[in-house]
């Protein structure tokens, strides 16, 4: 049971709200619509029940607000809009990335897709389908969960008559299976030949709440549907008939050949050509657009309606009215599976692939360059990173990397049904950490052996010496490139856009790391011999005495400007991210 009691959007300057006091139900085993013209507040009436904008009123889904379900998504589908997804993503793998969201088995994917039709569409990518088939797949998003409700929004817009005849006949499916169905549409015959109930809205205000056969009887005419190569004079025909006989007939040129006539009917019409020898080719009998509402009172039809859509046990509803609570945006919960999710998210698209070839590339030939010239220290070289770059091909890859974790977020939001809302808690924070960090160093590990083996190739063994010491330069080159990643990770959540995030990772070396610089330069006063060793006293897990030896290169790199520099702007943007994104509490 869906019920909808006193929703009302925020106010607009000078101009009434779009919704306004909205009361209605949707009742489980049944199909709803919710008609109305264009701008009439249909969608802001489901974003309103989603909680996704502010504003008064509560809507309850099997007795709960939304905001007091546990898992949502498996409690209501929601289809808003377009279908959120990168269009370079296969239609399989947005579903599977969709379930690990969802909490549910990745083969619900597959189940989904023999319903909806798209087997054979399954490698598809997003970008290539056409518009009725990324309804179907959209309608699959929204039934992966197995919810008790749907919400859809234009479900049929743009749709041909078949399909239109297969969504519906999915929609019907659904709520025979006991579910609740409840979709707008502007189209009143849509809305009386495919739901049970139609509830009209108009100004955002309830206008009428009708079974669909009553709302068929009273709201839409019947005509007859004329096509004939002399409309125009059958159409004066008919009308001097009409006035003739006093009866109030309305006649409509549709097109060219086409009429539609309304207080007739066929036989009227079929004899009065004949009469006058106008060859007609077609005649049928159609349901036509909606005429005016009921004479129901507005007033009570909106009481009627509240009535049989307060919740039980509330008797005296209506003396609260004035004392319902305004609803505030809800905190969008995180996917169930957030490493599942993210492993999927990533590994999606070519986008990893791709930018591990350009970086491999790049520093190959950067390296290639860097050898030839000489005078380049051998770290350096293997890390292709010349003086006059703020950082090497391989750590701005690990950069990219991290701000496409939530800039793609932004950009194609999976797990919410409207943009900007996209979660930011610690789960999925930590999934995105965890899976930039083991990209970045496998990027930095196939760049130096690729640096490596292109040096050996074309040099010899000549600028390549064996190192006398490699844990402090490993641990530094780690650093750096898992630094870059969780930077641009952390700057995209925060600034909501991949640009963003690349952009706070080239401000470290160019902006950040000056600064440092010239505060740590100079001898120290003191020395910090036998830190590791004091570090290993004090802490709680006792380590052996040989990984003395990284944490030493673990601290002479953050002792480096570049590592300090990191430290600080992680520590900044950790913070930033946190007051911006890490807030639990819904405010009322």
């Amino acid at each position: 049971m869906l019920q909808a009691i006193g929703l009302t959007s925020t106010p607009r300057r000078d101009l009434p709200p779009l919704v306004d006091d909205l009361t209605f139900e949707a009742r489980p085993g049944s199909v709803t619509a919710l008609l109305g013209e264009p701008g009439a507040g249909k969608t802001t009436a489901l974003r309103l029940m989603l909680e996704l904008e502010p504003g008064r009123g509560v809507t309850y889904f099997r007795g709960r607000p939304l905001h007091r379900v546990p898992h949502p998504g498996r409690e209501v589908g929601v289809l808003l809009g377009d279908l959120p997804g990168n269009p370079a993503r296969t239609v399989r793998n947005q579903l599977r990335m969709l379930c690990a969201a969802a909490g549910v088995p990745a083969s619900r994917a597959d189940a989904m897709l023999e319903v909806v039709g798209l087997t054979g569409l399954c490698d598809q990518r997003l970008g290539s389908l056409s518009l009725g088939m990324e309804r179907r797949v959209g309608l699959a998003a929204a039934l992966l969960a197995d919810p008790c409700t749907l919400l859809l929004d234009e479900p049929a817009a743009g749709l041909s008559p078949r399909e239109r005849g297969w969504l519906h006949a999915l929609l019907r499916g659904h709520a025979a299976l006991g579910g609740a169905v409840l979709f707008t549409t502007d189209d009143a015959k849509e809305a009386a030949g495919s739901a049970d109930r139609v509830v009209s809205i108009e100004a955002g205000r309830l206008v009428a709440d009708q079974d669909a056969a009553e709302f068929a009887r009273t709201r839409l005419r019947p005509r007859v549907a004329v096509r004939t190569p002399h409309a125009a004079r059958l159409a004066d025909v008919l009308g001097r008939e009409a006035r003739a006989a006093q009866r109030a007939v309305e006649i409509v040129e549709e097109s060219g050949s086409r009429l539609s006539v309304y207080g007739s009917n066929c036989a009227e019409v079929g004899e009065a050509a004949f009469r006058h020898g106008v060859l007609v080719h077609q005649l049928a009998d159609e349901t036509g657009d909606a005429g005016a509402p009921p004479t129901l009172p507005r007033a009570r039809a909106e009481g009627d309606a509240r009535e049989a859509s307060r919740p039980a046990g509330d008797s005296d509803g209506g003396r609260h009215r004035s004392r319902r609570p305004a609803s505030a945006v809800r905190r969008v919960g995180g996917p169930l599976r957030p490493l599942r999710y993210e492993l999927h998210r990533v590994f999606g698209t070519a986008t990893p692939a791709l930018t591990a070839a350009f970086v491999v590339a790049v520093s190959v030939v950067v390296a290639l360059v860097l050898a030839r010239a000489g005078q380049t220290p051998q770290n350096r070289l293997l890390a292709a990173w010349p003086e006059l770059l703020p950082l090497p091909p391989a750590a701005l890859g690990a950069g990219l990397l991290g701000a496409l974790a939530f800039g793609e977020e932004y950009r194609y939001p999976a797990l919410a049904a409207d943009r900007g809302t996209v979660p930011r808690r610690m789960g999925l924070l930590t999934a995105k950490l965890g899976v930039t960090a083991a990209l970045a160093l496998l990027l930095g590990a196939l760049a130096v052996a690729a640096d490596a083996a292109a040096l050996k190739l074309v040099f010899d063994s000549g600028p390549l010496r064996s190192p006398a010491e490699w844990v402090s330069p490993a641990a530094s080159w780690a650093g750096l490139l898992i630094g870059c990643a969780w930077s641009g990770v952390l700057a995209s959540g925060v600034f909501r856009s991949a640009a963003a995030g690349l952009a706070a990772v080239l401000a470290v070396p160019v902006a950040v790391v000056p600064l440092v610089r010239k505060v740590i330069e100079g001898p120290s006063a003191y020395p910090m011999t036998g830190l590791a060793a004091r570090l290993r006293g004090v802490a709680w897990a006792q380590w052996p005495p040989e990984a003395d030896r990284l944490v030493l290169g673990a601290l002479r790199v953050m002792a480096q400007p570049v590592g300090t520099a990191l430290v600080l702007s992680l520590m900044v943007l950790l913070c930033a991210y946190g007051f911006t994104g890490l807030r639990s509490r819904v405010r009322w």
